[in-house]
């Protein structure tokens, strides 16, 4: 595929995204995101679901995404490695964004598991394709490294929270006590997630970004928790573990490239 289609792949996908955009947070359609599937998508329907403070990650996220879209089509980059590699699953994670907020505004909760899961997967592609690669200058470690990694950070917890309201729906009791720990297992394997894919970039921004993600979304899990609607001390604790524990991840996998220096390319 050239340049050029990849481009404008790029940017229909971005047309998908603010369209669906523009439905999910209620400026054409009415209602927003929390108002559908029968508030199945609102921070005290489940157990996971974080505090609406913590949606305001999305003002940067979104900033950072548009940004993408307008680097990628710069002269000076269009041709460089981080762009052709990032391109396709960066298309696929924007206009994913898009249908995923068009399915809940349809009220297809299960469909958009599916597509949560699917931007999961772009984002690790991006994660994947660009580790390893020697810098390419700001613009890189700002609409790419940084950004998907905020994205893909915050998708892992968004991602649980989806699973969470799905079954909700489907009548699993919201605060059992089974129910609990059966939260408190999931944010364990947010922690071991997030490990993970620490562990498998060396891009010291898509680290912080991605730490700092998940970090900000299980302390918001802890706050709802704690202080919400729907409360849970023992999974208000575990959220907060969670959030101090994928701190401590996040300093140690950057500590570790510390000593590197990495070339920079055009």
């Amino acid at each position: 595929m050239s340049t050029r289609t990849q481009q404008i792949v790029v940017t229909l996908a971005a047309l998908l995204w603010v369209g669906g955009t523009l439905i999910g947070l209620g400026l054409v359609g009415g209602g927003g995101v929390e108002n559908q599937g029968g508030g199945l998508f609102s921070d005290s329907a489940t157990l996971i679901a974080p505090q609406g403070p913590a949606f305001s990650i999305w003002s940067v996220i979104y900033l950072g995404l548009a940004g993408y879209v307008v680097w990628q089509w710069l002269p000076a980059v269009a041709d460089s490695r981080w762009a052709r590699v990032t391109r396709l699953p960066a298309a696929a994670a924007i206009a994913l964004n898009g249908l995923w907020l068009l399915v809940v505004f349809a009220g297809w909760i299960a469909v958009s598991v599916l597509v949560m899961i699917g931007i999961v997967l772009s984002l690790g592609l991006v994660l994947r394709r660009t580790a390893g690669l020697p810098r390419q200058g700001l613009g890189a470690d700002v609409w790419v490294s940084a950004t998907f990694g905020l994205y893909l950070g915050w998708i892992c917890v968004a991602t649980c929270a989806n699973i969470a309201s799905w079954l909700v729906g489907l009548g699993v009791p919201v605060d059992t006590t089974l129910s609990t720990w059966l939260t408190v297992a999931v944010l364990a394997t947010v922690v071991a997630i997030a490990a993970v894919l620490l562990g498998r970039t060396d891009q010291r921004l898509f680290q912080i970004g991605l730490a700092a993600a998940v970090v900000w979304g299980t302390a918001w899990v802890s706050s709802g928790r704690l202080t919400g609607e729907l409360r849970s001390d023992v999974v208000g604790v575990a959220a907060a573990l969670t959030a101090l524990v994928v701190l401590g991840l996040g300093v140690w996998a950057v500590a570790r490239r510390r000593g590197a220096t990495p070339q920079t390319v055009r």
